[in-house]
């Protein structure tokens, strides 16, 4: 197991900072319940549709509109792991993700590379994949590995397998991954278990998990909704990243933004949970504010640092696994 530093315990190891107070945390989660059941998010995916009615969620199907009841919304949250073990293929480098450990993966997944003999800015290829993944399993603080390019000389209705396919084999720590479909994560499912031993091994010791992202405002797609529910179904963490704009797909202050925010990623957590209960699921972010000169998302904004914080601290509330990216 990794030694892994500390922040914002009341304790004398690591460093912390309160961004929010225990009643801002509270207002922000009877704001966010209402707009889950009185807005409502739209759910693309026939299967989650069906999903979510049948655990209690209330579903117009013409609309694809779907209404979460506030204790359903607490229930499921309850539900959802405090701590996940992200394995790695050498336990030396496993990851236990929750409390307020602290661990730094790459973040992903760029489509350009700059080449380090030319120092061309390209396309990425299999060939970057890989070599990262060599490079990240050396680098002694990098806890949990990410393929930070994407092979974008393979097909698009496989280059994420491909990825994953030279990944695995050329790292000794847990792989966060992205897949682009359920039938994808599925096969991603079946490699990580070839080398876990078994599907029963990877469950035990996942080696692998998934990422996905609602669409900001308030929907999951159905792209989204596939990969949550395979993983669900096979037991493996997944990542909910909300990518919400302050001023663009969210409100304007940052406390309307965390609202949608939290939403978006609490749509995504019921439906892994109503799929399986006590999936392992993530709190994910790369939430930031929009720049309205460039229209650009401003990733590295003291605006995303402070709704990077506060998200942790809504993580903390809901005692799940917090992943913030793009710092």
């Amino acid at each position: 197991m990794r030694r892994i530093p500390t922040a914002g315990t009341r304790t004398l190891e690591g460093w912390g900072m309160n961004t929010l107070t225990r009643d801002d945390l509270d207002q922000i989660h009877a704001a966010t319940l209402d707009v889950l059941q009185s807005t409502g998010i739209f759910v693309d995916h026939d299967e989650a549709l069906s999903i979510l009615e049948k655990g209690g969620c209330w579903v117009n199907k013409k609309t694809k509109v779907v209404r979460f009841p506030q204790h359903l919304v607490n229930e499921a949250m309850d539900q959802a792991p405090s701590h996940i073990l992200l394995a790695g293929r050498d336990p030396e480098n496993d990851f236990m993700m929750g409390g307020r450990k602290v661990g730094f993966t790459p973040f992903g997944t760029g489509a350009l590379t700059q080449d380090l003999e030319t120092n061309e800015i390209r396309e990425s290829t299999l060939e970057d994949v890989k070599n990262m993944a060599i490079l990240c399993d050396a680098l002694e603080h990098v806890d949990v590995g990410m393929p930070p390019v994407s092979a974008e000389d393979m097909p698009p209705s496989s280059y994420d397998l491909h990825g994953l396919a030279v990944t695995l084999p050329n790292t000794t720590k847990h792989v966060v991954t992205d897949a682009e479909s359920g039938d994808r994560c599925e096969k991603m499912v079946e490699m990580g278990a070839a080398i876990a031993g078994g599907k029963d091994e990877l469950r035990a010791r996942p080696i692998v998990s998934f990422g996905v992202c609602p669409t900001s405002p308030l929907q999951l797609i159905n792209e989204c909704c596939d990969v949550i529910i395979a993983s669900a179904k096979n037991w493996m963490p997944i990542n909910v990243l909300s990518m919400a704009l302050s001023g663009a797909t969210a409100p304007i202050p940052l406390s309307g933004t965390l609202v949608v925010h939290n939403a978006e990623v609490i749509s995504g957590i019921v439906l892994a949970q109503l799929t399986n209960p006590g999936t392992p699921v993530m709190y994910g972010s790369s939430t930031t504010t929009f720049n309205m000169k460039t229209v650009t998302a401003t990733v590295g904004a003291p605006e995303m640092g402070m709704i990077s914080a506060a998200v942790a601290e809504l993580a903390h509330f809901y005692e799940v696994p917090c992943y913030v990216g793009g710092l």
